[in-house]
């Protein structure tokens, strides 16, 4: 049985109605940024923080939009199910949006938010006996897009190994800050590779995550399909 890969480029062909609503996001993030720096008493020391997100959010939200999945069959359907929401629950757990709780009775239980730049909050946080939770927005769309394009592809691949191979380069993108902490742990915090580290680390990620998503939605054919 051969396989072929075809890219279609108009797919990532914009069309009118995509870039006006493009520029309508663009500009109310813009917006959401200014007024959080004027009204906060905030301090921003690099920019590239606040455009992180923003990549997150703006890449996730299209290729949820973009992507049409469509399933042959039940079966089909409920193990792609199954693997996006095993998929997006380990990304959750590697990339800090849930974890397990805090037992100690001295530390503050209960839900609380956290009002941080835009994208990056306002984050939704809560902290109990099993479990914890840090529900940041770019994190959460990000994820739920990854997921979703993993559900797409599983469909799409209908039982081909492409769809486990794609998403494990996304994991990537959410292990970077552990990778990070990983080298300032045995490297040591002064070393210049656990500097480079921790300073690019969400670079890296933002890049592996738009490169992924990439991936993930303009995925090769599989036996013609």
């Amino acid at each position: 049985m051969s396989s072929t890969f075809t890219l279609d480029i108009d797919r990532l062909r914009p069309d009118r109605d995509t870039v006006l609503w493009a520029g309508l996001l663009f500009n109310t993030e813009l917006i959401l940024t200014i007024a959080y720096l004027l009204l906060s008493d905030a301090s921003v020391q690099e920019f590239r923080y606040l455009v992180y997100p923003f990549v997150w959010l703006n890449v996730g939200i299209w290729a949820i939009v973009k992507t049409k999945p469509v399933a042959n069959s039940e079966r089909d359907r409920y193990v792609g199910v199954a693997v996006a929401t095993g998929y997006f629950l380990v990304l959750a757990y590697f990339g800090g949006l849930l974890g397990p709780g805090v037992p100690h009775p001295e530390h503050a239980l209960g839900w609380r938010i956290a009002w941080l730049p835009p994208g990056w909050g306002p984050a939704v946080l809560y902290t109990g006996g099993v479990a914890k939770l840090a529900l940041m927005p770019y994190k959460v769309v990000g994820y739920v897009a990854l997921a979703y394009l993993v559900y797409a592809t599983v469909l799409d691949a209908a039982g081909s190994a492409i769809s486990g191979i794609l998403g494990l380069l996304s994991c990537v993108s959410c292990t970077w800050p552990i990778v990070a902490t990983l080298v300032t742990g045995v490297a040591g915090s002064g070393t210049a590779v656990a500097v480079a580290a921790t300073e690019w680390s969400y670079t890296l990620g933002t890049v592996v995550f738009v490169v992924t998503v990439g991936l993930l939605y303009w995925r090769p054919t599989i036996g013609g399909r």
